[in-house]
């Protein structure tokens, strides 16, 4: 049955499933989840394995290897990457694209065990390891909490506070802490009582550990009770620990801890991590929100919560705002918002102009029904309100009005005509519904690739496809359905002319006139109009090549980061120092809000896009926050140039955050290979490649500098002699400077640990090493360490050794200084694969360039079969295989709109231009396929077919011209968005251009291929 007939029979039942999709679409946009960019699984687990006191290169052979060996055992895993620093082991696994969101707990479980199996394997000392499966997990608030009169344990237990009450907050998933001090208590020995008393390290130590074990003593049975016995005897405060008791003296004396050394609480030294907030010492705090939660009701619940807890907290304790993404969130929903309300407003106004009052009111009207029809479907596919879905609305808003200005158009044409409007209705929607079907289908599939697109790009992106998919189709089913309805209920219905003369002519318009001209002249010459467009064409691929390229581009949030590098092995004291001095410089920049420190590693992942950096003592990160998003490029060229003369030792990197997926440097050259020293000089000549580019900045590599380190050579005989092991010579020198554990103080919940040091004037004199005490078990006494201490040599060695796939590599990271990446990558390429490697070495290029890569393959995986059901469902409407051959010859005329258009707005051509331009290409098959079936509708009603080609011009210019004028006018708001721009101007000038060449382009091609004669003399019959 005719669906337009079914509808204006069925009037009522119409009217009120209208009325409830469009209460349901506003319900259901105040009930869908808010974010600010879309989610996208981060597949990444980390392997973390300690090995205190190995070398990097002794971590790399006796731990990375053996747990990428493992790992690599996985079917799931795509890649392993290890970092093998001095005492550490940071394993990265990547989990392939195809394992969705609801795979990865059953691999991650299958990674422990994998994992678990190989402990046993691992060198004494080393380990346990631990996997971290929430690496990717995002921390959309993270605030500091900081007050200048209060100590970290106090300012601790305000975070626990919160974090006990925050995680009450509906939609709360996790609370994590970032930069805590953690507190430890220390023993001081003092050496002189030691030996008066002839006491050893050894007795202390032993008596540290057994005091405070947890003791099993078993059960007792009592009546009918079975009571667990537990031994009482932990230490329950510091001067417990004081009056340990070590041992009797010869006199019956007893000989207590605190006789022998001072005991006193305070921090674990060095601290890993450290955060301050506008210069103020401070534990971060990041709130997750629970999966399909919503963040803007949550962040404002939970700064609801944080306001009646400020009562409950010590004065002069505040709270600072390092990321709130529920405000972030509703900033860029509401901008979203203002574009798709403005796009909607301008196609109505053209609508307005070019059809008249009733018809724009008609189209408006359906259009507002089909977006929010679209949200009520959003919701169940779970689809929330964020930069890409919102986005694709205005995207797809001009093709949205397509359908239902085709029937609208129809309608007042036959209504001129003298028809009846039901009749109409009914004639337009019986002959267009298939088709129209058939070109929003078409539409629909050229969005497809990115919606199957596995990788993080096309996760992404995905909400793209999926809104496209609900307001296409929604917006045919409307279109066929109300939309004639309308057009019955408010269209003016036209007087009956029984004199054919009298009937009103709706194509004798000056435009029209104007087009009729136009087209009979490039038919007559058709050779010539063909010849004429592919010169046009030729000269468009041409000047392709000098539109610049690029991935995502930067985000327009008004905060950037500041990497800052020092030396390699640079105490994190000494980062904290210059990182005091860089924060008050910072402070003082024009525009500057906040400044954030983190110090020791990068931040907790408070934005889905944000990569944190791992821990490196040398390394430092600032977060500034500004007034202004526009002055963040001049910000950054000034940091840059500034820091540098001020603290010569530090190389400094200032950046935007991401629009998208990807880490690290835009430009990424990996050399793999086995010996690391042809490694590092490759890494070298690469960076002075760089440098004497000029257009390169932020050039380092992954491995930093060697550092130095001190190793004490032992002297084998006087060592045996003296019953002195290396085991113990490193434990003397350990708990001299840095401390060694020696067991553990429980307070709560907590396990504080007790390390045994020297006193301070010891620590810090490195060169009294050699005057070092230690015990003797032989001659039951301390000497110096030099008795059984050769001497200590000092060498450099590679602190950081990364691995990827099992291969040791190093990576050269920059950016370019001006223009983008790929133009920097050209430039550089050839010389850098020229430079001489051997057999059992390779280079890979990563960053943006793989990233970019890595999405054109994930779109082109499944670009094929979309094209290919685009083709069918052509060939399928005309039942013809030169119909669909002139459809598709159109759609390449899109490049000489495309490449004018980016070449004069001087936007690259990325990833999202990519995708505008596959949409575009659906856009013009859409459009044709109304043309072609218009011509063989008109042949099968007898028309010649000449009169048929340019007649059907004439007739479907209107919707045609009017679909591509509300689509491209419709982009406008896109236009100032910089996520969208290069997108929206691909669409803009492609579209405008390619729909004026079809409406010639097009009839000339039909007449070429179906031998259509030129013969005016028809059009009189």
């Amino acid at each position: 049955m005719n669906l337009a007939e079914l509808a204006i029979r069925n009037k009522t039942t119409t009217l009120v499933l209208t009325t409830v999709f469009f209460i349901g679409g506003i319900i259901s946009f105040n009930n869908l989840s808010r974010l600010e960019d879309p989610e996208f699984t981060i597949k990444e687990a980390l392997v973390i394995t300690p090995y205190p006191g190995a070398t990097a290169e002794e971590v790399e052979t006796e731990v990375s290897d053996k747990i990428e060996k493992a790992v690599q055992q996985l079917g799931q895993v795509k890649e392993v990457e290890s970092k093998s620093d001095r005492g550490l082991s940071t394993v990265t696994v990547r989990i392939k694209d195809k394992y969705d969101e609801s795979a990865l707990p059953q691999v991650w479980d299958e990674l422990r065990r994998k994992v678990g199996d190989i402990q046993d394997q691992l060198p004494p000392g080393a380990g346990p390891s631990v996997v971290n499966d929430d690496y990717g997990d995002v921390w959309g608030i993270f605030v500091a909490i900081y007050g200048d009169e209060y100590t970290y344990a106090e300012l601790k237990e305000v975070a626990k506070l919160l974090r006990r009450e925050l995680l009450l907050v509906k939609d709360v998933a996790k609370i994590e802490f970032w930069g805590e001090r953690r507190e430890a208590i220390y023993v001081v020995p003092n050496r002189d009582r030691m030996s008066q008393l002839g006491i050893h390290p050894a007795q202390i130590v032993t008596k540290l550990q057994e005091k405070n074990l947890v003791a099993d003593a078993g059960r007792v049975r009592v009546g009918p009770e079975f009571i667990a016995i537990a031994p009482t005897g932990s230490f329950a405060s510091v001067k417990d620990v004081e009056d340990l008791l070590i041992r009797g003296g010869e006199s019956g004396q007893q000989i207590y801890l605190r006789d022998v050394a001072d005991v006193r609480r305070g921090y674990v030294e060095p601290p890993q991590t450290v955060l301050q907030y506008d210069g103020h010492p401070a534990i971060g705090l990041g709130i997750s929100t629970v999966k399909g939660g919503n963040v803007v009701v949550m962040g404002e619940a939970i700064e609801a919560r944080m306001k009646e807890l400020m009562e409950r907290i010590p004065l002069g304790v505040d709270i600072g705002i390092i990321s709130l993404q529920s405000e972030a969130v509703t900033t860029a929903v509401n901008g979203f918002l203002v574009n798709l309300i403005e796009a909607v407003l301008i196609v109505i106004v053209v609508l307005l102009v070019f059809m008249g009052l009733r018809s724009a009111l008609i189209i408006g009207a359906v259009l507002a029904l089909t977006i929010l029809s679209t949200f009520v479907f959003m919701g169940p596919w779970g689809v929330a309100l964020e930069r890409i879905s919102l986005g694709a609305l205005v995207i797809a808003l001009g093709m949205l009005v397509d359908n239902a200005i085709v029937v609208v158009d129809g309608v007042l044409v036959r209504i001129k005509q003298g028809r009846d409007a039901a009749e109409a209705a009914k004639d337009v929607v019986g002959q267009q519904s298939l088709p129209l079907l058939g070109a929003t289908a078409v539409a629909i599939m050229a969005f497809g690739a990115i919606g199957l697109s596995p990788d993080s790009t096309g996760e992404f992106c995905r909400s793209l496809f999926q809104v496209v998919f609900l307001s296409l189709g929604l917006s045919w089913l409307t279109g066929v359905t109300v939309t004639p309805l309308l057009c019955v209920m408010f269209l003016k219905p036209g007087k009956k002319k029984s004199d054919p003369e009298q009937v009103h002519d709706p194509y004798g318009g000056f435009v029209f006139r104007m087009y009729r001209k136009l087209l009979l002249m490039a038919i007559r010459f058709r050779w010539v109009t063909v010849m004429v467009v592919l010169g046009i064409f030729g000269v468009s691929l041409w000047g392709f090549q000098f539109v610049d390229r690029s991935f995502f581009p930067s985000s327009t949030r008004p905060q950037f980061m500041v990497d800052v590098w020092l030396p390699q092995g640079t105490h994190i004291d000494q980062t904290v120092g210059t990182a005091e001095q860089i924060q008050e410089y910072l402070a003082n920049l024009d525009g500057a809000k906040h400044v954030t420190t983190l110090v020791g590693a990068g931040g907790l992942r408070f934005l889905v896009t944000y990569a944190p950096e791992k821990v490196n003592s040398a390394y430092v990160q600032f977060l500034i926050d500004v007034e202004d998003y526009r002055v963040i490029d001049e910000l950054v060229a000034r940091v840059e140039r500034e820091l540098p003369q001020k603290f010569p030792d530090t190389e400094v990197y200032g950046r935007k955050f991401l629009l998208g997926p990807g880490s690290g440097g835009k430009i990424q050259a990996r050399f793999s290979g086995p010996d690391p020293n042809v490694l590092r000089r490759l890494a070298e000549q690469t960076i002075d490649i760089l440098y004497k580019d000029g257009g390169a900045k932020a050039i380092r590599t992954d491995w930093r500098q060697r550092v130095k380190v001190m190793r004490p050579v032992l002297a084998e005989e006087e060592a045996n002699n003296a019953g002195v092991t290396a085991q113990d010579v490193a434990l003397a020198i350990k708990s001299s400077f840095q401390g060694a554990a020696v067991g553990v103080y429980r307070e709560g919940d907590e396990l504080l640990p007790i390390y045994f040091r020297a006193p301070e004037e010891e620590r810090t004199d490195v060169a009294s090493v050699n005057n070092l005490q230690i015990w003797s078990p032989a001659a039951q006494q301390m000497i110096p360490l030099r008795q059984v201490v050769q001497r200590f040599e000092t060498s450099f060695e590679d602190e950081i050794i990364q691995r990827l796939n099992r291969k040791t590599t190093i990576t050269v990271h920059a950016d370019p200084a001006f223009g983008t990446a790929p133009a920097l990558l050209e430039r550089i390429r050839p010389k850098v694969e020229a430079l001489e490697m051997g057999p059992d070495y390779e280079l890979e290029w990563w960053g943006e360039y793989r990233d970019s890569r890595k999405a054109q393959q994930g779109i082109g995986a499944s670009m094929p079969f979309f094209l290919l059901a685009m083709v069918l469902i052509v060939i399928a409407l005309f039942n013809s295989l030169r119909l669909p051959l002139v459809i598709w010859l159109t759609v390449p005329l899109a490049v000489i709109g495309v490449t004018a258009g980016l070449l004069l707005t001087r936007q690259p051509f990325g990833f999202m231009a990519l995708l505008g331009f596959m949409s575009l290409s659906g856009m013009l098959i859409k459009n044709a396929i109304v043309l072609v079936d218009e011509i063989q509708v008109q042949q099968r009603n007898g028309v010649p077919p000449f009169k048929a080609v340019v007649d059907s011009g004439l007739s479907r210019l209107r919707p045609v011209a009017m679909a591509a004028l509300t689509t491209a006018l419709g982009m406008i708001p896109l236009v100032v968005d910089a996520f969208f721009v290069a997108m929206a101007v691909t669409i803009i000038a492609g579209l405008v251009v390619a729909t004026v060449l079809t409406m010639v382009v097009l009839p000339v091609l039909y007449s070429v291929f179906f031998r259509v004669k030129y013969a005016p003399g028809q059009l009189a019959e």
